[in-house]
């Protein structure tokens, strides 16, 4: 069973999400709240595997309720729900390590296969956060941005692996790019995350425009 917390300031909110998870054989809705605050207490009290977290609360927003249980060996997943698809808190989310963002008019079946692919440990990022994303590094000053160290223990194909990840492309897409195995893509994918101490693809797509790898508009 997959453990679920549900964080946002409108109870009818809560309501309607917990009764669609519920009803699904795998997800259990082991608590709910009403703000920041709220979502951390709970989140250590009751251990969900995935907090599906609203960005606009009272108390304490998301970001920073984020960022606080996102800490080094926290295994909880944040899955971030905004009415927004402009919201200024999404970029800030994913780079405090939010594994994902949807929003809240998506299909109910979209939100049931964002838990599981969240709790599953792959993050949620569609093409339009990453066209946000690029969007938000095309706006910034260029400057000079020294690539991080780390990127040289990547193989060329690793490199070549991250470069698509942050393009938006998913590990189907890219393994027919590359012509090679889906299964090979994910093994890459797992190498590259683990050598730059990364979450998830989300860190992923940040961490290649911050380091200058990527570029937004290429």
């Amino acid at each position: 069973m997959i453990r679920v917390l549900i964080a946002d300031d409108q109870a009818m909110v809560r309501q309607g999400f917990g009764a669609l998870l519920a009803a699904q054989p795998d997800l259990l809705v082991v608590g709910d709240a009403a703000d920041g605050e709220q979502a951390i207490a709970a989140t250590r009290r009751l251990d969900p595997d995935v907090v599906l977290m609203d960005v606009r609360m009272p108390v304490m927003d998301g970001l920073e309720a984020t960022r606080r249980l996102l800490t080094p060996g926290s295994a909880v997943k944040v899955l971030i729900l905004t009415t927004f698809d402009l919201d200024d808190y999404v970029y800030e989310a994913l780079r405090a390590g939010a594994s994902g963002f949807l929003l809240k008019d998506a299909p109910a079946a979209d939100l049931v296969q964002a838990v599981r692919v969240v709790a599953g440990g792959e993050a949620l990022l569609a093409p339009s956060v990453t066209r946000r994303l690029i969007a938000e590094f095309a706006a910034r000053p260029r400057g000079e941005r020294p690539r991080p160290t780390a990127l040289t223990g990547l193989t060329p194909r690793e490199t070549e692996v991250l470069r698509l990840i942050a393009r938006g492309r998913s590990n189907q897409e890219i393994a027919a790019e590359l012509v090679v195995a889906e299964q090979t893509v994910k093994t890459h994918v797992g190498r590259i995350l683990a050598k730059l101490g990364l979450r998830d693809r989300a860190q992923a797509v940040v961490f290649s425009y911050e380091s200058g790898l990527v570029a937004a508009g290429e």
